[in-house]
């Protein structure tokens, strides 16, 4: 089975397909602990990110979505990711059965409004496309992500423990109305 990925364009970016030579910006984005602050602690090893990359290229292939590269306009490289996954951390039957919505944006395009543009865009492809609900997860402390997750319509499913850190496990039904 072959599936094509979407290209969809905003006015200040592109979501994109990964493609190969995106790897060494990928690892780099993931080996930065600033990145990571809020998402495991824990800067991500080449080996590790391969992973990660590989399987990004698997949920398109499977489930019909995935995550995007975030390329700003002007810009030769991605600045992050942004798209939907099924993480099967086994948090439940009111999350793991979801498609998770994650959004990552290197030091350097944080705090210009990209990431909200890239989410935005990436939950309109998918309410036209996939539909239905998703669910994400956010650290209590990363006040940028969770001002995206609210504008974007996620309120709180409940909070738990994942790997020794506390999250914020989000729901969202569908578009805010």
């Amino acid at each position: 089975m072959s599936r094509t990925i979407p290209t969809i364009n905003t006015s200040r970016l592109t979501l994109r397909a990964m493609r190969s030579e995106d790897f060494g910006r990928f690892a780099e984005i993931w080996a930065t602990p600033e990145v990571v602050s809020h998402i495991t602690g824990k800067p991500r090893s080449k080996p590790q990110s391969w992973d990660a990359f590989l399987r990004n290229a698997g949920h398109w292939q499977i489930s019909g979505f995935g995550q995007w590269a975030v390329q700003p306009r002007g810009c030769s490289q991605m600045a992050g990711q942004v798209g939907f996954f099924f993480g099967s951390r086994g948090l439940g039957e009111d999350f793991d059965p979801y498609p998770e919505a994650g959004w990552v944006m290197a030091p350097e395009a944080q705090g210009q409004g990209l990431g909200l543009d890239a989410v935005q865009a990436a939950h309109d492809w998918f309410d036209r496309v996939i539909a239905g609900r998703t669910v994400c997860m956010v650290a209590p402390h990363n006040t940028a992500s969770l001002r995206i997750a609210k504008i974007l319509g996620y309120t709180l499913l409940r909070q738990t423990e994942l790997e020794g850190d506390i999250v914020r496990l989000m729901v969202r039904n569908g578009p805010p109305v």
